[in-house]
């Protein structure tokens, strides 16, 4: 069984793509086991959130962080949690 990793993300998205258009600089910290599951949480994330298409998204850096290193609370509160009861 593979360990659950924390990465960091880093990059620019296009927001106002229709109107304004103007490149805002984003930092994300996901858990995922590999880089490629970390860059699809990323993109399911600001998609969502921003209703942003993969296009409007440019990574610029992916990195591996220790449990020391995250500063997201909703991370950090993951790390703690000793056993998941899934009922």
């Amino acid at each position: 069984m593979s360990e659950v990793k924390i990465f960091r993300i880093t990059g620019r998205m296009l927001v106002s793509h229709d109107r304004f258009p103007t490149w805002q600089k984003f930092t994300k910290e996901v858990r995922a086991l590999t880089k490629e599951q970390a860059l699809e949480k990323v993109y399911s994330i600001l998609g969502s959130n921003h209703k942003l298409r993969r296009k409007h998204i440019v990574v610029e850096e992916v990195k591996e962080i220790s449990p020391d290193e995250a500063t997201r609370s909703d991370v950090l509160e993951f790390l703690r949690i000793e056993r998941l009861v899934v009922g």
